[in-house]
C-alpha cells in the first residue's frame, strides 16, 4: 500500500526555491599538532570564531595564524604527608605516635 501526503504527488514538484541565497560565510582553517588541516565555515555575523577546535584524531587544533600558548608547567600539589615531612622528622613523628598510642591504651577512669 503506497502512502502519500494529501495534496501532493511524488516527484511532481520541487519544493526547493531558486530565489534563496546562502548566508555569507567565512572559511576558517585549523591545524592540529599531528599535521591535519581542515576548513570550517562560520557566519560572517558570528560574534567570535573559536581559536581551538577538536580534530577528528582527538587532538586540539588551532586556528591558522594563532600560536600555541606554552604555559608554565603545572605545579604538582603536595600531599598531606609531604607537608608533614617538611615540618617534622621521622624521629619526631615516631615519638608523637608512641605518645598517642600510650594515651589510647591507658585505662579510662570511671566517673
Amino acid at each position: 500500500m503506497a502512502q502519500s501526503l494529501r495534496g501532493t504527488r511524488m516527484g511532481a514538484n520541487s519544493y526547493e526555491s531558486d530565489k534563496t541565497e546562502n548566508a555569507p560565510r567565512l572559511l576558517t582553517d585549523y591545524i592540529c599538532p599531528s599535521g591535519h588541516r581542515f576548513t570550517l565555515p562560520f557566519s560572517l555575523e558570528a560574534n567570535e570564531i573559536p581559536e581551538i577546535w577538536e580534530c577528528d584524531c582527538g587532538e586540539t587544533a588551532l586556528r591558522q595564524g594563532i600560536k600555541r600558548h606554552v604555559g608554565k608547567v603545572a605545579k604538582i600539589p603536595k600531599s598531606h604527608y609531604d607537608m608533614l615531612m617538611e615540618r617534622r622528622t621521622k624521629k619526631d613523628l615516631e615519638g608523637l605516635l608512641k605518645e598517642r598510642v600510650e594515651l589510647i591504651r591507658k585505662p579510662k577512669k570511671a566517673s
